[in-house]
């Protein structure tokens, strides 16, 4: 069994767990990029020292995998492109398609082993043959909205034991264990930023991404200015700068001409949108034609009742009410009570 070990609480916990129930377990921590010392979220040295030290604990084995390079090529390559391209991305749910579930099941492969565990909190089963992934018990910490990428293939291979359990019995069990992690806190930030400072990020590594551009109304009138749309994502209030005599928000990006628009909350709200990039996890989606769900476009998000529409590798999905600030770039996934049935990349709104 090789574990995901990324230095935090729940994937120390899976893998102790795992452990004590006769797994042959092998703790892996995937370094995925290089912050000179830096501490940081699952990519700093400290997250390292834990997961060798829960690993040492524990009584199992432990590696350190340098995935930088194909990191770079994937996550790293897409966060950037979606930004010049003016979407708002969402590397969490590329890391988990392009590393832990792709490039560490082929890490297992090289090692000869089976199966691989996360601390994820999300659930499996199999009906007629067929794997789900289910949310979390705990709704406040499920995860499942960043993984729809995982298919059949990888739920096949895959264990997540806390993802069965409340927050707080991962916790206990951190303490009855004796792992130094028990208290530590959960990490909320991009792993690979920094301070949580994206345009300080992007300003280092995508230097071009900057340039002064116009700050406009609906109606075109300038109402300001800026230094890179890469600073501003669809919905966001603070640090505008700006002042038209009512609260202002983004309501839409114009990469190509290097425009920022704003406007008042209400020019936020959308009936529908079109996305692309789109995963099943069951393979394929569940209907031939038009189809109900449960659709959120955010982590933190509500589920919206919608109509999803299938047309190759794109959907169309039309809200039951409209829907405040649809940000091109970030994922819509769908959901049965449950039952993720998958998502896709939002590359429009529908007004």
């Amino acid at each position: 069994m090789l574990v995901a070990m990324s230095g935090g609480v729940d994937s120390s916990v899976s893998a102790c767990l795992l452990a004590e129930q006769g797994y042959e377990v092998v703790g892996s921590h995937m370094k995925l990029v290089h912050l000179d010392g830096v501490d940081h979220g699952c990519c700093g040295p400290r997250a390292e020292a834990d997961a060798r030290e829960v690993a040492r604990i524990g009584g199992f084995g432990f590696e350190i995998v340098d995935m930088s390079d194909v990191f770079a090529s994937t996550v790293l390559a897409d966060f950037f492109e979606e930004h010049e391209a003016g979407r708002t991305p969402n590397p969490c749910a590329r890391c988990n398609e392009q590393i832990k579930f792709g490039a560490f099941l082929d890490r297992a492969d090289q090692l000869g082993v089976d199966f691989v565990a996360t601390g994820h909190y999300v659930r499996t089963d199999a009906v007629d043959g067929r794997w789900r992934l289910l949310r979390g018990l705990d709704r406040s910490k499920d995860q499942s909205y960043m993984l729809y990428t995982v298919g059949q293939r990888e739920l096949a291979r895959s264990l997540f034991p806390v993802g069965s359990m409340e927050k707080a019995e991962t916790r206990a069990h951190a303490t009855r264990l004796g792992l130094p992690v028990a208290s530590k806190p959960d990490s909320q930030e991009v792993c690979f930023v920094p301070g949580a400072d994206h345009a300080a990020f992007l300003e280092r590594h995508r230097p071009d991404l900057r340039g002064w551009g116009e700050m406009v109304d609906p109606l075109g009138t300038v109402v300001g200015e800026h230094d890179g749309t890469f600073r501003y994502t669809i919905g966001q209030r603070r640090g505008l700068g700006v002042s038209t005599g009512h609260r202002n928000y983004v309501v839409d990006l114009e990469p190509l001409r290097n425009r920022v628009v704003v406007g008042p909350g209400e020019l936020l709200a959308r009936r529908g949108l079109v996305a692309d990039r789109v995963h099943w996890v069951a393979g394929g989606p569940p209907a031939d034609g038009p189809f109900e769900a449960g659709a959120r476009i955010r982590y933190r998000g509500e589920d919206a009742p919608a109509v999803v529409e299938t047309n190759g590798d794109r959907v169309r999905v039309e809200f039951r009410s409209p829907q405040r600030a649809v940000a091109p770039g970030q994922s819509v996934v769908f959901y049965r009570d449950d039952d993720l049935l998958g998502g896709a990349r939002i590359v429009e709104s529908i007004r």
